[in-house]
């Protein structure tokens, strides 16, 4: 019946995209809504030829194509072959002129974001009581750090009573003393995470003391609480990662800190000893016992040196002597006496070289090498025969 009826087979429905989803295959699912109701649409990838824009949440699109039933489902839904922007939707328009306003205010600034600690105590967490996002920030932080506390501020996330929540949660965590917070929840459509878009909660995250962490929806979503916040994270999974350090690195780190530190003192002392030796070195140089040491090794360098020059002086003089006293042996009136001759003297003792120094009757003295001749000239005669 659907697929037969001519107006469902060509209908143009006007509407607020939401839960807007680009699929892996190139297909575009999202809703359809008004203040009375919803519809399911699916732009299959064939026709989105024509598309000129992204569908995004909060637009305010006109679709046309033919509704038809999807059997699986056993749901009709809006199959469209067309889509045309009608403005942006009320939210989105609310979203994007508090977003300009807050800026404006410098509420995003990053001059006002807080550091997060690396090292923290205590975790605190604004979020539903129930849900994915407080189990997935409970076993991260569990898993990351055992030794951080969490506490939890069950509050409201979604509906009215949701921003007061929020708030008051927000209040009592920083009188709490928390090291760092966590605000958030899981995914949803842009409804869904309304509480997140408001001005009480921007301005609660922006006048807060403790570091706050955003964590609201999934990677893709994005609210005003994320732009005030000291730092964003995609997930509520990804904010617990974020918040608390891994004990395990910390243990790391110790270690390493522990051999560097091991290092350098051991650096300080064998520097420190070194300076020292060099001290006892110099010390042993300068003191009266180490100059006493080096003179008296002077001196006694100096003595063998006197000793080996004496030694050298004697043996050439004992050498010369040699050669002087075979000189005289060569000169000696003994040698000569030995050797068969004789020593004439006269009265006075003086030698008597020739026979003109002495007269006939005159005594002289024969010396021999066994005794003395007294004798007296009877004659004399000349080498030539002269008497």
């Amino acid at each position: 019946m659907f697929s037969q009826d001519y107006l469902l087979a060509n209908v143009f429905v006007k509407g607020e995209v939401s839960n807007c989803k680009y699929h892996s295959s190139g297909h575009i699912y999202f809703t359809l809504k008004d203040p009375k109701g919803c519809l399911n649409c699916v732009m299959f990838s064939g026709n989105r030829a024509g598309l000129s824009f992204r569908v995004e949440e909060g637009q305010q699109i006109v679709c046309f194509g033919a509704v038809d039933v999807y059997e699986r489902d056993g749901k009709y839904q809006l199959y469209a072959k067309q889509i045309t922007l009608d403005g942006a939707g009320v939210l989105y328009e609310k979203f994007e002129r508090l977003k300009r306003e807050l800026e404006e205010c410098g509420m995003f600034a990053p001059e006002y974001k807080q550091p997060i600690p690396k090292y923290i105590k205590t975790l605190g967490v604004v979020t539903a009581q129930t849900g994915a996002a407080v189990r997935d920030i409970l076993q991260i932080t569990n898993r990351r750090n055992p030794y951080v506390q969490v506490i939890l501020y069950p509050a409201i996330v979604q509906g009215d009573q949701a921003v007061p929540s929020i708030v008051r949660g927000i209040k009592l965590l920083e009188q709490k003393g928390v090291d760092v917070m966590i605000v958030g929840r899981g995914g949803g459509s842009i409804e869904d995470l309304w509480a997140f878009n408001e001005r009480e909660v921007a301005q609660a995250i922006f006048d807060c003391s403790v570091p706050i962490i955003s964590a609201v929806g999934h990677e893709t979503d994005t609210t005003i609480a994320d732009y005030v916040s000291d730092l964003r994270a995609p997930t509520p999974s990804a904010a617990a990662e974020l918040a608390v350090s891994d004990v395990r690195e910390v243990f790391r780190d110790i270690e390493s800190y522990k051999e560097s530190l091991y290092d350098a003192v051991f650096n300080i002392i064998r520097d420190k000893k070194n300076i020292l030796e060099n001290y006892e070195k110099n010390l042993r140089l300068l003191s009266p016992e180490g100059k006493l040491k080096t003179h008296r090794m002077t001196a006694l360098s100096y003595e063998e040196k006197l000793e080996h020059l004496m030694q050298l002086i004697l043996a050439e003089r004992k050498h010369s002597l040699a050669l002087y006293i075979e000189r005289l042996k060569g000169l000696s009136p003994l040698d000569k006496l030995n050797s068969g001759f004789s020593y004439v003297t006269d009265k006075k003792g003086d030698n008597v070289r020739s026979i003109t120094r002495v007269n006939v009757g005159d005594e002289i003295t024969v010396k021999m090498k066994d005794g003395d001749l007294f004798a007296k000239v009877t004659d004399k005669e000349s080498v030539g025969g002269n008497r």
